[in-house]
């Protein structure tokens, strides 16, 4: 018998009928993803951005084919291609203000150099160097997280300290659809929705995380969905129209900025490459989805509704490509210089003061250093 159960027990009375704390209706994503290009609103974008975009989304491909050469001639350990949804990364890389932070995945580099950063020290954790080629504050880019979703945590947490301080700052947090499957993803939209913290978390949703689909991950309808549950809005986007990309992106960052809490927007795209350089994704999709995805690739998409609006010429589109030639034969020729490295940088950005452990490691092979480099002036 439980204390309930007892003749005279305490009994409460019924609490009164539960009520949802806010309507979820407006917090659901639309049924189809948004998209601009192709359709009557695309007549209203500005010509200026449909130029950067492009101009970016050209660049964006050649670095991505660069980057994977790089890879076959053992110039990077790996590389993870975003060729294919190039759009997302590029619409990440611009909607962002100086002083907001962009926290990136390991396939996020395209965004950082959208953002920036020098695309050798963009590569260069890839490369098997640093962890991070640059610094994160000075670049408001925070290092390549290769642990799946573990950046959305630290997004949250810099926006919610930013909030606190009175910092107009937004944090924009990339991520992929594997990574909803991770409990930092779910931490850090609790975390956000509660703390009204100022932050973007873009999904892009290219199908597989590596070998595995969506529709093994979750039943939810579409990620975007997952945003009621935390009591955010979430917006479900073309992947591959950069504008309207940029456009779900830029509604997010103001609405953050101005004291409205965080969104969640997936973007649904495409891997057209492997997962890396070390994977076979014939093993686990077939080519003809690949090519029919190649048939909604996000630059043919733009090109095709700028030369509608006669904002591009073939002139113009090989100007572009010439462009991106250059800056692509840049990056080859300097990561083909091989890096001057320093032993004794291992003990560098490990802690702020260092052990005395560490102390006495670096003073042990600063003797090793100094006595081979004396048996080789005994040598000459």
């Amino acid at each position: 018998m439980t204390v309930l159960e007892q003749p005279g027990a305490y009994r409460p009375t019924p609490p009164p009928g539960w009520q949802p704390r806010a309507d979820a209706a407006p917090l659901l994503p639309d049924a189809q993803p948004y998209r601009l290009l192709g359709t009557a609103a695309a007549a209203d974008i500005s010509p200026d951005l449909l130029t950067r975009l492009h101009r970016e989304l050209v660049r964006g491909r050649r670095y991505n084919t660069q980057a994977t050469a790089l890879t076959r001639q053992g110039r990077l350990a790996v590389y993870p291609s975003s060729t294919g949804q190039e759009a997302c990364q590029v619409a990440a890389g611009l909607v962002l203000e100086d002083r907001d932070w962009l926290f990136p995945s390991y396939r996020d580099t395209l965004a950082a150099v959208v953002r920036g950063l020098d695309p050798v020290d963009t590569l260069t954790l890839l490369r098997g160097d640093w962890h991070s080629g640059y610094d994160p504050h000075t670049h408001r880019v925070a290092p390549l997280c290769t642990p799946l979703a573990t950046q959305l945590p630290h997004a949250v947490g810099l926006a919610h300290a930013a909030r606190l301080k009175g910092d107009d700052v937004v944090a924009l947090a990339l991520v992929g659809d594997g990574g909803t499957s991770e409990g930092d993803f779910h931490e850090a939209l609790n975390f956000a929705a509660v703390w009204h913290a100022p932050v973007v978390f873009l999904v892009q949703n290219n199908g597989f995380a590596i070998s595995v689909p969506l529709a093994k991950q979750t039943a939810a309808p579409s990620l975007a969905h997952k945003a009621v549950g935390y009591g955010m809005p979430g917006r479900l986007v073309d992947g591959n129209d950069a504008a309207a990309v940029h456009e779900v992106l830029a509604e997010a960052v103001r609405r953050a900025r101005g004291g409205g809490g965080p969104t969640l927007v997936e973007a649904v795209t495409y891997r057209v490459e492997a997962h890396t350089n070390a994977d076979d994704a014939t093993r686990y999709r077939p080519d003809s989805e690949v090519e029919a995805w190649r048939a909604h690739d996000p630059i043919a998409l733009l090109e095709e509704a700028m030369r509608d609006r006669h904002l591009l010429d073939d002139e113009e589109a090989r100007a572009v490509r010439e462009s991106a030639e250059r800056f692509a034969a840049d990056l080859r020729t300097r990561m083909h210089q091989d890096p001057v490295l320093d032993p004794m940088a291992l003990f560098e950005h490990v802690y702020a003061d260092r052990t005395s452990q560490l102390r006495e490691q670096a003073a042990q092979l600063r003797a090793e250093l100094d006595a081979e480099a004396a048996d080789a002036g005994k040598g000459q």
